[in-house]
This record gives structure tokens, C-alpha cells and sequence, in this order.
């Protein structure tokens, strides 16, 4: 006989209560846009069954081959997207532990943060940019293209109904933007979610606030991951050297990824015990913020690592005009529809623009999957050695 597992999950619950901090989000508190019926053997928190739904979709997956920072360089130890996510995973619960926070729900929006990246990273994301708006769609921005795809896009177009305090960690977790402290901004619901979808839209700049202090801690666990990771990766590939780190940062952060981790992760559980915030003390905000603009001018913006950027840009413009005339023209042989639109939704396939549907297929392929659709477009294929003759031939 099956155990009944209600009265367990209720002394997890009840225990999160005792053990968490104020500012925490107790499970129970979980928000879905559909209700659902929950089975007495369920074992699972909540937040824990979002993370399971992230990690067990088709996108998670696709993870495994997606641009972190440096694209078509054939060294398997430099960071992928898969890694980086599971990066700030483990900095942000190492992080929500020591301030007593929700970790089911720090693992969940970390998972499920980077979902909406599309081929070749942010280059790939200010290609798919210029596309959106030339065929009359917003600006393409990962963030609101996570929030789609989980919402909109996944198990076959209809969703994996998370929770609110998942998408809106997922959408506020813009890493990019410098923040030396952020609080939540609680009390929202998903009307204010797709009003912030909006905004973020129609102002990409937009800085949105995580409604969780969760949401907050993922959002700095980004930065964490990435700034010294990315480094390594760059010293590996011989981009730059450790002696060019700026001295300043190397006096307060140190010059290894390991050092610059452990002394930021450490400076911000100091400077964020027990307060409704998470931040940075002045000092270590100010040294982030000095490498941070070390890593942009010698990393990201290093010419020797887009040589081939004329390439993929041109490439995403072949293959999103391509697969639009193959939705117009209805070509069902086309693998815009074998690969994505068969068996998908119909309150998908009916909802959205042609155009959307083609952002949507593009932004979802890995790296390895864009470049064989352009070899496909691009190079002519073998056709049979023999033909099968009609029944009738003309003429005969």
C-alpha cells in the first residue's frame, strides 16, 4: 500500500516556518495560474516541483549546447550556458542557506533564469533583435523569452504552470545591469507580470525588481557565476593575461575564480544578514563594478573572438526570412514544422504570428542545431540516385 505522504509534506511545510527567515517565501505560498489537484503521494514542496518542471523540459536540455560567451571554439573546457546555470544554482542556494531563505524556489529561478537565450548568446540575442523589429515585432530580450517559452511554448504549447514567484525571478534577473543592492517588491500577481512583460518590452532598460528575496539572491549569484568564470575561460584561450586584472580588483577579489567567488559570495551574506536587501558593501561593489568593465572591453568586446560574427548574423536573417515563407507558403515539409509546430497546440499555433512562431522556433535551437539548419538553406542536398515514375507520364 502507498503511504499517504500528505501528513509528511505538512511537517516540511510547518518546519519552513519555524526555520526560515521572515523575509522568506514560505512554499504554501506558491501562486499558479491554473489550479491543479494535487495527489496525496506527492512528496514535493511546491517550489520543488517547479524545479523539477525546468529540469525536466526540452529547453533545460537544449542547454547543453548553448553559447555562454565564446562560440565554435573547440575546447571542451571552456563554459557553456548548462554549466553557468547550474553555477548560480549552486552560489545562490550556498547563499539562501546562510540567510535562511527558500532554496526549492533559489533553484527553480536559477534553473530556469538563461532559458530564453537563443543561439550564440547576447550576439545571437542583438541578431534576433534587428529581425523582431523589422517584421514588426518587439525587441527580442531572453529574460521575457524565458518567461514565454515556460509560460507559453513548452509541453507542446501548454506551458509548465509555475508558479508566479518563479516567472518573475526568471524575468527581474537581469545580471547585466549593476546593482549594488536590490530589495523585493512584493505583492505582485500575474496581472502585474505581464504588465512588467510589457514595460520590459517597450523599454528593454527597464529595471525590473524580483517580488522574492529569492529572486533577489538568484540575480546576484548571476554576476557571481559569471565575472570570474569567464575570466578563466579567457586566460584558457589565451584572450588575456592574470597579471592584466586590474591591481584594485585583484587586492579586494583576488585573481582566481575561485577566490573571486568565495570572497563575493561571503561579502554579500555579511552585508545582507538579517535585512529584507540583498547587497554588496561599498568596497566590494566598487571592485565588481571596475572588473566588470575590465571583462567588457578585454572579453566581450575582444575582436579576436568575432571574426565570424558577420556569418551567424547573416545566417539568422537566411534562416528566420526562410522558415517565415515556409509558414506563409504552408511547405509541411519544412522543419519549422516537422521539428516544432506538429502536435503543438492549438492555443499556440493559432495565437501567435507567423513571425512569432519563427522568433520562437529560432531562439529554442542550440548552437549545433542553428548551424545545421544553415547548411541545410545553404548547401545543395544529394537527391535519390533513382526516382519512383508516376503512374502516368506525360507524353506516354
Amino acid at each position: 500500500m502507498i503511504k499517504d505522504l500528505r501528513d509528511e509534506r505538512g511537517r516540511l511545510e510547518k518546519d519552513e516556518r519555524k526555520r526560515l527567515s521572515p523575509y522568506a517565501t514560505l512554499s504554501v505560498n506558491a501562486v499558479r495560474e491554473k489550479e491543479e489537484e494535487r495527489l496525496a503521494t506527492d512528496h514535493r514542496q511546491l517550489f520543488s516541483v517547479d524545479a523539477d518542471r525546468i529540469l525536466h523540459s526540452l529547453a533545460y536540455a537544449r542547454y547543453i549546447d548553448k553559447t555562454q560567451v565564446f562560440s565554435l571554439i573547440p575546447n571542451d573546457h571552456i563554459t557553456h550556458r548548462v554549466l553557468h546555470v547550474q553555477l548560480v544554482s549552486k552560489i545562490a542556494r550556498t547563499i539562501g542557506r546562510f540567510l535562511r531563505l527558500n532554496e526549492d524556489l533559489i533553484e527553480a529561478i536559477a534553473y530556469g533564469h538563461d532559458i530564453g537565450h537563443p543561439p550564440f548568446g547576447h550576439d545571437g540575442e542583438r541578431y534576433l533583435t534587428e529581425l523582431c523589429i523589422e517584421h514588426g515585432l518587439p525587441p527580442f530580450i531572453h529574460s521575457v523569452q524565458g518567461v514565454h517559452f515556460l509560460r507559453r511554448v513548452e509541453r507542446k504549447g501548454r506551458g509548465c504552470n509555475l508558479s508566479l514567484q518563479v516567472f518573475d525571478g526568471i524575468l527581474c534577473h537581469d545580471g547585466e545591469i549593476h546593482c549594488p543592492s536590490i530589495s523585493p517588491q512584493r505583492g505582485k500577481t500575474f496581472k502585474t507580470l505581464d504588465a512588467e512583460v510589457e514595460a520590459k518590452l517597450s523599454s528593454p532598460k527597464t529595471d525590473l525588481r524580483p517580488m522574492t528575496l529569492e529572486g533577489c539572491v538568484v540575480r546576484m549569484a548571476d554576476v557571481i557565476s559569471y565575472v570570474g568564470r569567464d575570466i578563466e575561460d579567457a586566460i584558457r584561450l589565451c584572450l588575456i593575461r592574470r597579471d592584466q586584472i586590474p591591481g584594485h580588483c585583484r587586492k579586494i577579489l583576488g585573481d582566481t575564480n575561485g577566490t573571486i567567488v568565495y570572497r563575493l559570495v561571503e561579502d554579500l551574506i555579511k552585508s545582507s544578514l538579517d535585512r529584507d536587501e540583498i547587497a554588496f558593501s561599498h568596497e566590494m561593489v566598487n571592485a565588481l563594478a571596475e572588473l566588470k568593465a575590465f571583462n567588457m572591453e578585454f572579453i566581450y568586446m575582444n575582436p579576436r573572438i568575432k571574426t565570424e560574427s558577420s556569418k551567424i548574423k547573416g545566417l539568422y536573417r537566411i534562416l528566420f526570412e526562410r522558415f517565415l515563407d515556409d509558414l506563409q507558403q504552408d511547405r509541411n515539409e519544412s522543419v519549422i514544422f516537422r521539428d516544432y509546430l506538429n502536435g503543438m497546440d492549438d492555443s499556440y499555433v493559432q495565437g501567435q504570428p507567423y513571425q512569432a512562431i519563427v522568433r520562437d522556433f529560432i531562439a529554442g535551437m542550440t548552437d549545433a542545431y542553428f548551424l545545421r539548419m544553415g547548411k541545410t538553406v545553404l548547401i545543395p542536398q544529394l537527391l535519390p540516385a533513382r526516382f519512383s515514375l508516376p503512374d502516368t507520364v506525360p507524353g506516354g
